[in-house]
């Protein structure tokens, strides 16, 4: 799948985002499976599925690749190498690198033999992170130009919140050190993306490590546990130089997306707990600001654990050609598309609901709704009726199809979602109109991780071998 073959001596991945978007179409998928807090003692394991219409074995689990270690909590995952090497024809995609947000392990996963079947290549053991690097649970992977992989932390080994920055050796995966300078952490981590042509490097927060994993508390965001800036790092000399201050109205950014073209000084962040987005872009004078250009409105809620249900912004994405932009609501349960032709003026183009706490028949009764005339209908696909909502997306290289997954984190599933936690979460995936905007949920797809071998899992984020938008990046 990888542009390789074809290009000779090119490196890993493509030239230009809009060369990705002539890619092949995705015939296979990898997503991380989760069993911690499940209740279920086996491990975590790394699914391999089927996205090819054509093939006999369409929408299913064809391989799983079991972790060797329990409750790791598997969440995100990154390359060895993208379309950052892709001028180095010695550079070959073929490891997957699975960070563990809980353990602080890294599996470096071998799905260069055999894509179909991935096999385990490396374990780099919670030790080396803490004493190399005084950081734990790491987050977000990222490959950087020159061979080597940069992975985000969200704290230091007592569980404290520490926004640092693991490197991993390219060839041998052995962590080398931080990459950030002594003394240069961010209060908070989680997400980051790094734009070489204006020497910068954006990295988000989440919050308290050994906080949040026991569940969501709204008395730990009074507390000071949660985040709520942006911080703004130099690329080249490694250290910390602006932090934003998104305010309330910014708590909890998660997922932040520059724009793919790599000259662009600009791109979004979603911020989970007011259901906001925000542009953040390079001013005149150098520095860098950052504006709110979406709100999705509360719900007024009987029946709830509070009175005003957010949306709750979990994921976000652009487009390959930078035209729309993509998040889901995990509380709401919909998945919305926006027109960012105008950057500065987003406008909703399309919307899909699929389940979430709001649906007909639940326990929540809406009271107040700015947007909505009445609840959303339950979705059943399948005969399957899907508990929980969209969290994890992903887009095809063509902007065509969304791939969705319902799971967040397992501890937080378990209290907003209790019936996936019995029933599985579940894999959708969603047509896109990309020419006057619209999203419609197609029926004959569905992965239903309520039926695993071992057990009902909570399947996360979402990667395609020859990459994809929200893990290459343009240099």
């Amino acid at each position: 799948m990888a542009s390789k073959a074809k290009c000779g001596a090119c490196g890993p991945g493509y030239k230009t985002p809009l060369d990705a978007m002539k890619g092949p179409r995705e015939e296979i998928v990898y997503l991380p499976c989760i069993y911690r807090s499940t209740g279920i003692e086996k491990p975590d394991y790394l699914a391999t599925v089927d996205v090819d219409p054509k093939s006999p074995t369409y929408s299913q689990v064809i391989h799983r690749l079991p972790m060797p270690n329990l409750r790791d909590e598997l969440h995100h995952s990154g390359w060895n190498t993208c379309s950052s090497c892709h001028g180095d024809p010695t550079k070959m995609r073929n490891r997957l690198i699975l960070p563990s947000l809980i353990s602080s392990r890294i599996y470096v996963v071998d799905v260069g033999t055999n894509p179909r079947a991935p096999k385990m290549h490396k374990v780099v053991e919670p030790v080396d992170v803490y004493w190399k690097c005084n950081l734990a649970n790491p987050h977000t992977s990222h490959c950087l130009g020159s061979g080597e992989i940069m992975i985000s932390s969200m704290g230091d080994p007592s569980g404290n919140a520490k926004g640092g920055f693991i490197l991993l050796d390219g060839e041998t995966f052995e962590v080398k050190g931080n990459w950030e300078k002594d003394g240069h952490a961010a209060d908070f981590g989680y997400d980051f993306w790094y734009q070489p042509r204006h020497n910068v490097m954006i990295s988000t927060e989440w919050g308290v490590p050994k906080v949040l994993a026991g569940g969501f508390d709204p008395a730990d965001v009074n507390a000071g546990h949660y985040g709520h800036s942006i911080n703004v790092w130099d690329w080249t000399e490694h250290t910390l130089i602006q932090t934003i201050d998104l305010g309330e109205d910014g708590g909890i950014p998660l997922e932040v997306r520059f724009l793919h073209n790599p000259d662009a000084a600009e791109g979004f962040v979603g911020c989970a707990l007011r259901s906001t987005v925000f542009r953040f872009y390079k001013t005149q004078a150098g520095d860098w600001a950052a504006d709110k250009v979406i709100q999705v409105p509360n719900k007024t809620v009987e029946g709830w654990a509070m009175p005003e249900m957010p949306g709750l912004i979990t994921d976000i994405l652009l487009s390959l050609d930078d035209r729309f932009l993509y998040f889901s609501n995990w509380l709401h349960g919909d998945i919305r598309q926006y027109d960012v032709t105008d950057t500065k003026k987003p406008k909703l183009v399309g919307q899909v609901f699929l389940g979430g706490s709001i649906v007909k028949g639940g326990p929540v009764t809406v009271v107040k709704d700015e947007e909505l005339t009445c609840q959303p209908e339950p979705l059943v696909i399948k005969g399957k009726r899907v508990h929980g909502a969209p969290q994890m997306i992903q887009l095809s290289l063509d902007g065509k199809r969304i791939y969705v997954t319902t799971s967040l984190f397992s501890k937080w599933d378990k209290q907003f979602y209790p019936d996936m936690i019995k029933e599985g979460s579940v894999m959708l995936q969603i047509d896109v109109d990309t020419q006057k905007g619209g999203l419609k949920l197609n029926t004959d797809f569905l992965v239903d991780f309520g039926k695993e071998p071992d057990g009902p899992a909570l399947a996360h984020e979402i990667r395609y071998p020859g990459g994809d938008s929200t893990s290459d990046i343009w240099v």
